[in-house]
């Protein structure tokens, strides 16, 4: 994977709402969890609302990838993986081949710290870049994908992936233009996949 670095600044790019298209991946088995982490309760709803709000907030219009149920339920437009049980790779190739928008924002739906402003300035770095992807970047220096900005153009490279049976998220994205942004504040990364890691979120949140 090529990677061109690009510092996070502070504001919002208010221009670029509603340029790309919001999708959440809330397909996984959450094994760890014991439960579906999707449906977490939070801030009086339940874990895939709150993450929706802020990609729709950043997008203007969000849709679930994941199975139809529980998510239509809840008033979700869903669309599901054509590549299942093929983690979330398989959830990307999906949104992509949804949308019509020149870019896409995916986000697991596990990322409760994550803010709409935050996400608005990953597509406002997307549209300036000539990258297939745009993910953060912890201080470690590993990418995250599953909070990423992705160009349509990205979908054949994830395809050709998902045919060759490599699911691995960044393996799909070695022969594509990859613009990792340097995050400080990795908290808004923050993933729960066990109940004891959901707890440690919940309380630094109190």
């Amino acid at each position: 994977m090529s990677g061109h670095h690009a510092a996070a600044s502070p504001g919002t790019f208010g221009a670029d709402a509603g340029s790309a298209a919001g999708y959440v991946l809330a397909g996984g088995k959450s094994s760890r969890m014991g439960s579906n982490k999707a449906l977490l309760p939070l801030n009086g709803g339940v874990l895939v609302q709150h993450v929706a709000l802020q990609v729709q907030l950043a997008t203007g219009v969000v849709t679930i990838v994941g199975p139809s149920q529980p998510f239509t339920e809840l008033g979700f437009r869903v669309v599901e993986d054509r590549f299942p049980d093929c983690g979330p790779l398989g959830g990307i190739h999906a949104a992509l081949l949804d949308s019509g928008a020149e870019w896409s924002l995916v986000v697991a739906c596990d990322l409760p710290n994550v803010t709409a402003e935050f996400l608005l300035r990953l597509i406002g770095l997307a549209r300036k870049s000539g990258a297939d992807a745009v993910m953060p970047m912890g201080p470690g220096g590993l990418p995250e994908p599953l909070c990423a900005v992705y160009r349509r153009a990205a979908l054949d490279g994830v395809n050709r992936a998902l045919e060759s049976g490599r699911y691995k998220v960044t393996d799909a994205f070695v022969a594509n233009r990859t613009e990792l942004v340097a995050v400080e504040d990795m908290n808004l990364m923050a993933n729960a996949n066990t109940p004891q890691e959901w707890r440690r979120i919940l309380e630094k949140s109190a």
